[in-house]
C-alpha cells in the first residue's frame, strides 16, 4: 500500500506543485494538455531525480488536487527526459480491481509525447510498463533514499 498525494485531476491541464516534505501547495502550473488520470507523486519516496516519485492513479477519476489517496501499486511506466530516468508508477485506488484499464500505454504515451512536443529540447521517451513485483521494487527502492 502507498499514499499518493493528486496533484492533477483527471481532464484538467492544472497541475499544483507542492513541498514534498511538508506537503503544503506552492503553486499551480499548467501543461497543454488535460490529464487523463489523476496524476501525483508518492509520499515519503525520493526517485533519482531527487523529487518524490511520480504516479498515475485509477480508479477514481473524481480525485480532487490535494487529496492523499491509499493505492495499491499495480505497474510501473518507464519514462525517460532527456537521458534521466523518470518513471512513473501505476497503481489504482485501494479496495478497486487491481489492474490496469485496457489502452492505458497508448493514452498515457500519447498524453506525454503531445506535452512534451511543446519542450523540443528535452527528449522523452516512453514504455514499456513493468510488472507489478517490478513497481513494487521501484517504490522500496525509492522510500529507502
Amino acid at each position: 500500500m502507498i499514499k499518493v498525494l493528486i496533484q492533477a485531476e483527471a481532464g484538467s491541464p492544472d497541475k499544483m506543485r507542492y513541498d514534498e516534505k511538508t506537503l503544503k501547495p506552492i503553486e499551480v502550473g499548467r501543461v497543454s494538455r488535460p490529464y487523463p488520470f489523476p496524476y501525483g507523486f508518492v509520499v515519503a519516496t525520493a526517485a533519482a531525480d531527487g523529487d518524490n516519485v511520480d504516479c498515475y492513479v485509477f480508479g477514481d477519476d473524481g480525485l480532487r488536487s490535494g487529496s492523499i489517496v491509499d493505492c495499491e501499486v499495480v505497474g510501473l511506466l518507464d519514462q525517460v527526459e532527456s537521458g534521466e530516468p523518470d518513471h512513473k508508477v501505476l497503481a489504482v485506488v485501494a479496495g478497486r480491481k487491481a489492474v490496469l484499464p485496457n489502452g492505458v500505454f497508448e493514452v498515457l504515451q500519447e498524453f506525454i509525447y503531445g506535452v512534451f512536443s511543446e519542450y523540443p529540447d528535452c527528449a522523452v521517451s516512453v514504455g514499456p510498463i513493468h510488472s507489478r513485483d517490478a513497481a513494487v521494487r521501484y517504490v522500496r527502492e525509492c522510500q529507502d533514499c
